[in-house]
């Protein structure tokens, strides 16, 4: 029999690695003096800790090792183990490199979003806009799902639409899911409809930001037109516009980069107390 230093030495293993292994269950000695407490190991001994060696640098926990030890009896046994770890591993080399992608994406997204704000000075200005008319569809979900608006708005026929797409965001806070919005046109005449709504849109003064760049980055400029707010003590009013000067079209996406957008939002002055 071999001593704990000696079976160290032998199974390239620490005295504490073998005291945990010990007390996990996984690798017991075969005799322990109960007056001392030594640990003293034996051949078969050798051949178990040259598994959990493998079976370590294959990073196996060890509660899993000690799983594998109690249910397999055989080579068979331990190889039917070994390749269904080597599935869940695959599986999970799989998604790592999904997660990889996608952070990718977002770092370039968000190289590419500062390299065009500090590209570019951004107007913001202070617009009256006139009352107009429009046909809109309002609906609950995520911000995204405008482009369903205004899909379904373009179904309606006889009448034509006189300017950009924009939306009115009801909100006063950022939901996730179920965000109250409006997808519009505006149009030259108001018509009766069911399911969509025709009316003039009131005007007044607002203030306003355009930018590019993908729909993605439009916090960073509303954070913008927020501060440029509260310096000058207005008060935000509802609903927020966004006029989509250039986006994806009905057939071709086209390049968000390019994308142009103007933020509108009402404002009244605050009374001094």
């Amino acid at each position: 029999m071999f001593s704990s230093g000696e079976f160290s030495k032998l199974s390239n293993l620490s005295i504490k690695a073998l005291r945990l292994y010990h007390e996990a269950g996984i690798l017991v000695p075969k005799v322990v003096d109960k007056e001392t407490g030594y640990r003293y190991y034996d051949f078969d001994n050798v051949e178990r800790a040259r598994i959990i060696v493998l079976l370590r640098q294959m990073m196996f926990s060890v509660d899993e090792i000690k799983s594998l030890l109690q249910r397999c009896d055989d080579d068979m046994d331990a190889l039917s183990f070994l390749e269904s770890q080597r599935t869940q591993l695959e599986n999970k080399i799989r998604e790592m490199k999904q997660a990889k992608a996608s952070l990718d994406r977002i770092v370039e997204n968000e190289r590419e979003a500062l390299k065009l704000i500090n590209s570019r000075t951004f107007k913001i200005e202070e617009k009256t806009l006139p009352s107009i008319k429009m046909v809109g569809l309002r609906m609950k979900g995520s911000y995204s799902d405008i482009g369903k608006a205004f899909s379904k708005i373009g179904r309606y026929a006889g009448f034509p639409m006189t300017g950009k797409p924009f939306g009115l965001f009801y909100d006063d806070e950022y939901k996730e899911v179920d965000a109250d919005f409006e997808g519009c046109f505006p149009v030259k005449s108001l018509k009766a409809a069911e399911d969509v709504s025709f009316r003039e849109l009131p005007g007044g003064r607002f203030v306003s930001l355009v930018y590019q760049g993908p729909y993605d980055n439009a916090g960073r400029y509303y954070a913008k037109v927020h501060d440029y707010m509260n310096e000058r003590g207005y008060r935000t009013l509802s609903p927020s516009r966004e006029i989509y000067l250039k986006g994806p079209g009905m057939i071709f996406r086209g390049n968000p980069k390019n994308y142009l957008t103007e933020i509108q939002m009402p404002f009244e002055l605050v009374s001094p107390s």
